[in-house]
């Protein structure tokens, strides 16, 4: 469903991503781990076009979202969502207003039927109720589930999470994996997640993919990664510096 080829990118002359290859297979959970800074979410943002590669291809069911018209990105990123660190959710929006946002927007449905698809996207959230709430009334968690029940409004193929429990309590982080792992099983997107993070990795993740010092140094199954001899790969899982 995703692919990455050889994918550079720098900023001030500053080399963050070295030539990048990964492929994630249709319907998938992909984790992606790396130390802070190591070029993550720079990543997520060239998947789903906000940034472009300075070489490279990124293709999104065999099309090449580098090299496409800008009227035919928009239309590809209507199959995708992203939920970013912060939640990002629009401070003057209510909940309702901020989920049914891409719906009003873009769908062209009813607003009947919109607000029906905004009552089932907060319900799958465990958000029923809280339409008429400002962000402002909101916990971080609960900003979390409001940005992750607006990822899914459009019924995307593709989920990008960045960070998704980062800046969250043990407890709320752990009901966030829970949801994004049952969330998973429901509407089956396929998904890559960012973290640094390894517990939140080996719950969700089908595959985890290691990014460190541009490239991919590793992709394999949790158990893999665990019991991997290569002596970067140890030193991250074990907690030591990398």
């Amino acid at each position: 469903m995703v692919e990455i080829k050889g994918v550079f990118k720098s900023f001030e002359g500053k080399s963050v991503l070295s030539g990048v290859d990964l492929q994630v297979k249709r319907g998938e959970t992909m984790v992606v781990i790396g130390r802070s800074g190591c070029g993550k979410t720079v990543l997520l943002k060239l998947i789903i076009g906000l940034l472009k590669p300075d070489r490279g291809s990124i293709l999104i069911d065999g099309i090449d979202i580098v090299r496409v018209k800008y009227k035919k990105l928009l239309e590809l990123r209507k199959r995708m969502a992203m939920l970013f660190q912060g939640a990002a959710l629009f401070d003057s929006l209510t909940v309702e207003e901020n989920v049914g946002l891409a719906l009003r927007r873009h769908s062209g449905l009813p607003e009947e039927e919109i607000k029906d698809r905004i009552r089932q996207c907060l319900a799958m959230v465990e958000l029923e109720g809280t339409g008429h709430l400002m962000p402002a009334e909101l916990s971080g968690g609960m900003k979390k589930r409001v940005a992750i029940a607006r990822a899914i409004a459009m019924g995307p193929g593709i989920v990008l999470y960045d960070e998704p429990t980062t800046g969250l309590d043990p407890i709320t982080a752990q009901n966030i994996v829970s949801l994004i792992a049952d969330l998973q099983n429901r509407i089956s997107a396929t998904s890559i997640v960012v973290t640094h993070d390894l517990s939140v990795a080996y719950q969700i993740g089908q595959r985890i993919a290691m990014l460190h010092d541009g490239r991919i140094r590793f992709v394999g199954s949790p158990e893999q990664i665990k019991t991997s001899e290569d002596e970067i790969i140890k030193h991250f899982v074990s907690g030591g510096s990398i």
